[in-house]
């Protein structure tokens, strides 16, 4: 039965009952994870370092030092110290494993590898040098990744070498053909853009072969290996005898060198013009010496000599 006032159900004894929802239920505490999984004895070190002790307020605040963190950081030092070393040594004998291994595959390469080298031979090369940097550098790097690479570099190397010593087509792909630059009729100017060159690497060649002048050479030709070779004339000595500047350099004119021969593009022009060139645009190359001897060559045309008017003088 219930009451009239609170609707509480009574019992006969005419008690009050507490409804069973109105009490409170006995609930579980939740679950906490611990701070940590190692135990607390392990702990203990680490919490000794960073411990700070503070004292009560009004008091000057100090720290106090672990008594175990000096033995601490010299024990760290020495690790650090030791780990240094022993990378240091590891990197010094493994720079001496490369150092050997890549004076075995260079000495097996051949004589070719030292002295001229084919374009192939000095691509093996480069990547042989970068292989050897890599092991040495990190020694994170297994040692024998690096000596399997240049290995099998060298591997590749005496395969290529073959194909070139047996096939002359291979070789022709491989290793080029040598260019004639400058023939009987001139300078050949096909060839050099071919070789990615210009006149003025051609005359910088001669120069340093020893011909000062264009007309003292019958043949010039770069070699497959990127050397220069020229076949001067028999008389050469006698046809270089002062040194040449360059006036024209495809169809563009050197101001300074104008200046030094003491005429102007107007007097070049009409020497051009008296000798069939209308348009100095046209002019491959035209050279100036001290004598006043002219070598001039048009595009696609053979070169000519042309002595020109000194005044009984040197120009330099």
């Amino acid at each position: 039965m219930y009451t009239a006032l609170t609707g509480e159900r009574q019992s006969e004894s005419g008690r009050a009952v507490v409804a069973a929802e109105r009490r409170p239920r006995n609930r579980e505490p939740p679950f906490r994870p611990p701070t940590t999984s190692r135990p607390a004895a392990l702990n203990a070190p680490k919490l000794l370092l960073l411990h700070t002790v503070y004292p009560k307020r009004g008091k000057k605040s100090t720290k106090t030092v672990p008594l175990f963190k000096e033995f601490f950081l010299k024990t760290a030092n020495k690790r650090a110290e030791f780990a240094y070393t022993f990378v240091m040594s590891l990197i010094f004998v493994r720079t001496i494993l490369i150092f050997i291994t890549l004076l075995f595959v260079m000495r097996l390469m051949g004589k070719r590898q030292i002295g001229e080298m084919q374009p192939y031979e000095l691509v093996i090369t480069l990547i042989i040098a970068d292989l050897a940097c890599i092991p040495m550098a990190d020694p994170s790097v297994p040692l024998l990744y690096g000596l399997v690479a240049i290995l099998a570099i060298y591997l590749m190397h005496q395969i290529v070498c073959l194909c070139d010593l047996k096939s002359k087509t291979m070789k022709r792909v491989l290793s080029g053909s040598p260019s004639i630059v400058l023939n009987k009729n001139g300078i050949d100017i096909t060839q050099l853009k071919k070789n990615n060159l210009d006149v003025s690497d051609l005359i910088e060649s001669l120069r340093g072969a020893g011909y000062f002048s264009l007309d003292a050479v019958d043949y010039a030709l770069y070699e497959a290996n990127g050397t220069f070779s020229a076949l001067p004339k028999p008389d050469y000595e006698n046809l270089q005898s002062s040194l040449p500047v360059i006036i024209i350099d495809e169809g563009k004119f050197e101001d300074k060198n104008v200046l030094l021969s003491g005429k102007t593009r107007e007097e070049f022009c009409d020497i051009l013009h008296e000798n069939g060139c209308d348009n100095y645009k046209k002019m491959l190359i035209l050279t100036l010496d001290g004598n006043g001897k002219m070598y001039f060559q048009q595009k696609g045309e053979k070169f000519k000599i042309l002595q020109t008017d000194t005044g009984g003088a040197r120009l330099w």
